[in-house]
């Protein structure tokens, strides 16, 4: 992957909320305890595709919300392969690697606006 990946992109995500960085900055820190990641992984675990793609839906939905760039589009790309009933393991881990890297720039960006 290019050093280029845009993890946050932090000025369309304050301009949803209106330019509420405070707002954008609670969210973020709501969304480093969001369940979700964890409950995909189980649903799949589990084989539960259905479960495993409404959640997913819901982390993608978000992931979009917050302006999570490459964790949406790595989110929707697993989110197909859930649809397709195929799903690749390297998908699932490169969602937990760039979910762990957005979390490292959520924190950049908190500490930037708080």
């Amino acid at each position: 992957m290019s050093d280029n990946i845009v993890y946050i992109n932090a000025d369309e995500g304050i301009n949803r909320v209106m330019n509420n960085y405070m707002l954008y900055c609670r969210l973020l820190t709501k969304f480093k305890t969001d369940p979700n990641l964890n409950e995909i992984e189980n649903a799949l675990a589990e084989g539960d595709l259905e479960r495993a793609r409404n959640v997913t839906h819901a982390l993608k939905g978000v992931t979009a919300n917050l302006s999570l760039a490459e964790l949406n589009k790595q989110v929707t790309e697993l989110e197909a392969q859930i649809k397709a009933g195929s799903v690749n393991a390297d998908q699932l881990a490169l969602v937990k690697d760039i979910h762990a890297k957005t979390l490292i720039e959520a924190d950049k960006v908190i500490t930037k606006y708080v």
